[in-house]
């Protein structure tokens, strides 16, 4: 059994796409049990056309809902690039479907009648996973704000810096003294709050592939 974060319990919601009202209802008393919030929707497209909660999230699905299967639904969301985990709940077993699912990034895929832990399980693993990935965001988000503050020449240093070249090459390369090079470097550091070179090149790393600071042209 997964170790449950107390904070991911308060803010988290989990959502459950069930047309079965009986089904619906008995998910909804077993996740709300372990002091989870449950959102219930009775098909994927009322789910689609509702705006995702800004807070760890999870989604239980059917695999075989009416009108729009659960993996339509999977594909909606991976086309529309809103990302939630799921873990997919089957009255069948079917095997094609179960590898086509968790090839799409599903948290699990379960087959009724399922263990009531085996789904609560998979349920924090989804949020543990959601968590993760808003955290990430965030500090994303915190970078990209901290190096936009850095002055053109201070960019145009630490990339050098993060590829390697040493104060007295990047001087060379950009027409500056040394000295300059040293306060820039310096300015650039305190404003990322970088507080190590190492920690300087990972931060610049982790900006999205293709618009990373280091890789711009000089």
């Amino acid at each position: 059994m997964l170790r449950v974060d107390e904070n991911l319990t308060t803010e988290a919601v989990v959502i459950v796409i069930e047309d079965d009202a009986s089904i619906a209802a008995a998910l909804k008393e077993l996740i709300e049990s372990v002091g989870l919030r449950v959102r219930l929707y009775g098909s994927g497209s009322a789910f689609l056309d509702a705006p995702i909660p800004d807070a760890a999230s999870c989604l239980v699905l059917d695999v075989r809902l009416p009108e729009m299967s659960g993996i339509k639904v999977q594909e909606e969301l991976s086309r529309a690039g809103r990302h939630v985990p799921i873990v997919f709940i089957s009255g069948y077993a079917d095997v094609v479907m179960a590898v086509r699912a968790m090839k799409a990034g599903a948290v699990d895929f379960l087959t009724k009648p399922f263990q009531s832990q085996d789904l609560l399980d998979a349920v924090f693993a989804g949020l543990e996973r959601d968590s993760a990935r808003r955290k990430m965001q965030q500090w994303q988000s915190t970078l990209r704000e901290h190096y936009e503050s850095l002055s053109a020449r201070e960019q145009q240093v630490i990339a050098k810096v993060v590829a390697g070249k040493l104060n007295k090459q990047i001087a060379a390369d950009l027409r500056l003294s040394e000295v300059t090079v040293k306060v820039h470097r310096a300015n650039a550091m305190r404003k990322m709050r970088a507080t190590s070179l190492a920690d300087l090149v990972k931060m610049l790393e982790h900006f999205d592939s293709g618009t990373a600071p280091g890789r711009q042209t000089q």
